[in-house]
């Protein structure tokens, strides 16, 4: 029996469906532009002694701590929107008097199915949602491992009340208990409004699969909100294109956004961004204050140091003169909040 953790089924029924996205071509989703989402075979002998051996700095010199979740901060009324940040891509966003939970991936490990764990940097992060407070809305990006979680999403049911999701994802979370009736699937540019909150589904540069007969039958993206007083966008995972750019033609100026900015590397350029095209590409976006998300959470690549993605795209963004914030786990903050150096002390 397949396990759990490679999510729902791909029936006939799912595809019928998939097969009515313009993003879907010759049996999978496809990019906006020509990617080479797969490494090279040739190539994978070589990954795999790089992964093996890993970088000298990969991981913290000890777990990273996460800050207690403060409910009558968190709730407290506010001018302006509020958000912690939990490592990688899991953000709680206060939005418009609304809880927003985006890829919350709190598990211990990224890599459930492989032979060796992907450790997270900081312990006990299941715990984390046992003090989150109940949640209005949760996102999810995409299937892979680092943003759609088995444990996470089977603990977290009984606090949410409503999921918006890539195209592809429900039958994943139809599979593990969540109701159907609360789940809607969104295709690139799709615009739903949730209690006066304006949501689209932002196209990235990436693919997605929990296995290898699930390759690209999910969608990916980002998700942008618009209220009557802020412009929020989360990226999503990807590459660089010139996708960017509409993104900011069509949804921008952002007040504030979530880039994706680690776990990348030069045998993969195409599906993450390093640092200076994650700066490049919130500018392209037309983004007032930015900061590096997909980062302390897991070591998924051996390119660079555990906190090289937040060191680069923070002296990137000083070169561009584009505002950034670089909050510790756990701690609540908005577009105000100070850059710190944080990582400094754990390296």
């Amino acid at each position: 029996m397949p396990s759990k953790q490679f999510g729902g089924k791909l029936t006939d029924q799912w595809l019928g469906r998939y097969q009515s996205s313009p993003n879907w071509k010759d049996g999978a989703f496809k990019n906006l532009v020509d990617t080479q989402a797969a490494v090279n075979w040739r190539q994978l002998p070589g990954i795999i002694c790089k992964q093996i051996k890993g970088h000298k700095q990969g991981y913290p010199a000890s777990p990273l701590p996460v800050k207690p979740f403060d409910h009558a901060q968190f709730s407290q009324g506010s001018d302006t929107a509020k958000f912690v940040w939990y490592g990688h891509s899991v953000v709680l966003m206060r939005l418009h008097g609304k809880n927003i939970l985006i890829d919350p991936m709190l598990g211990p490990d990224a890599s459930p199915i492989a032979p060796t764990k992907t450790r997270r940097f900081s312990a006990n992060s299941l715990d984390i949602i046992d003090d989150l407070p109940e949640i209005d809305l949760l996102l999810i990006t995409h299937d892979h491992y680092d943003h759609l979680d088995l444990a996470s999403i089977g603990k977290l049911k009984s606090k949410v009340k409503q999921y918006f999701v890539a195209l592809g994802v429900k039958r994943h979370l139809i599979s593990w208990g969540v109701e159907e009736q609360i789940i809607e699937e969104f295709d690139w540019w799709d615009s739903r409004n949730f209690e006066e909150i304006n949501i689209t589904f932002t196209p990235t540069r990436h693919f997605s699969g929990r296995g290898l007969s699930s390759m690209a039958k999910c969608l990916w993206g980002g998700w942008a909100f618009k209220t009557p007083r802020e412009n929020i966008w989360f990226s999503g995972d990807g590459g660089y294109a010139n996708h960017f750019i509409e993104i900011g033609q069509r949804l921008g100026p952002f007040d504030l956004a979530f880039m994706e900015c680690g776990q990348y590397s030069v045998d993969w350029p195409q599906i993450h961004m390093f640092p200076e095209e994650s700066v490049k590409a919130a500018i392209d976006a037309r983004v007032k204050v930015a900061m590096p998300v997909h980062w302390a959470g897991f070591n998924l690549s051996y390119h660079h140091a555990w906190y090289e993605p937040a060191a680069d795209f923070v002296e990137s963004a000083q070169g561009h003169k584009l505002t950034c914030i670089t909050p510790r786990i756990g701690e609540i903050f908005d577009v105000n909040s100070h850059t710190e150096h944080w990582w400094l002390k754990h390296s």
